[in-house]
């Protein structure tokens, strides 16, 4: 389908769906500062072929969504969590799987404690805990540390912009598989060229959350599948292990070698789990 542009609260959000509309639905939560290309339209149609409704979007700040002045992103991360309740208000949707990856498995987690009637399951990838609570959790690799406090972009510059997020893909990717840099700077030109802004996705950086206190993760009732990347460099595997054991039933699935994110490689063992975990 054609993209499709939605309001939520004040801003405009770009969405696209792929398969039958009265197939169950699947919503795809990318991560901050992600764009919804991060959800491959490949990717969405191995989904769409196993019989599922797909919904992605840009977040505010990315893609082809409203867009803020740097610096002064005028909403919070609870707005982020609200327009993905806005964007199944849009498509009709009461309750949705929700399919969240880095920061969007946080949207995912805060959704299924906040509006549990909203939400039939949950697919948590490269993510870690929403709240706190638990056991202590490694921190990034020495690589991946090294790499954000040492890049450098000029914003101003497309194609400054395109070497750094090529360089950021390659950390994300870890060190178990080759990166194919071709491959990822075509994609990150397209993302870049296809943004309002893409310098305003810094505003994602300096995102809070509101006050309220929530419940423990341990009070999510939805079916959860937890899918984490053994070199995941951002969060090392044992988030993904705190969250399968932290959250009432949830199940594991590591995928060998991979890194921070959705990878080709993946996409039919992922497209499988996530067939199996929503059915029903």
């Amino acid at each position: 389908m054609a993209e499709r542009i939605i309001q939520a609260d004040d801003a405009e959000l770009c969405t696209e769906s792929f398969g039958d509309p009265s197939a169950s639905p699947l919503l795809l939560i990318a991560g901050i500062g992600s764009s919804m290309l991060w959800w491959e339209a490949g990717f969405c149609r191995l989904l769409a072929d196993r019989d599922r409704f797909v919904i992605r979007y840009d977040h505010r700040d990315t893609g082809r969504s409203t867009t803020y002045e740097v610096g002064s992103p005028g909403y919070t991360a609870d707005d982020l969590d609200a327009d993905a309740l806005a964007v199944l208000d849009a498509y009709d949707v009461s309750a949705a799987h929700l399919v969240g990856v880095s920061a969007g498995g946080g949207i995912a987690q805060l959704l299924a404690l906040d509006h549990p009637g909203r939400v039939r399951s949950c697919v948590l990838i490269s993510t870690t805990r929403a709240v706190p609570g638990g056991r202590d959790l490694p921190p990034p690799t020495d690589e991946f540390m090294r790499f954000v406090s040492t890049a450098e972009v000029d914003w101003s510059s497309k194609e400054s912009v395109i070497e750094y997020l090529v360089e950021y893909m390659r950390v994300l990717a870890g060190a178990e598989r080759p990166f194919d840099e071709s491959a990822a700077r075509d994609f990150v030109r397209r993302d870049v060229e296809r943004a309002h802004d893409i310098a305003a996705t810094q505003n994602h950086d300096s995102l809070a959350e509101g006050d309220r206190q929530r419940a423990p993760l341990g009070s999510i009732e939805a079916p959860v599948l937890v899918v984490h990347g053994t070199a995941d460099p951002m969060f090392p595997l044992a988030h993904g292990e705190a969250l399968a054991d932290e959250i009432p039933g949830a199940r594991l699935l590591t995928l060998s070698g991979a890194g921070h994110g959705v990878y080709r490689e993946d996409w039919e063992t992922l497209a499988g789990a996530i067939a199996e975990h929503t059915a029903g």
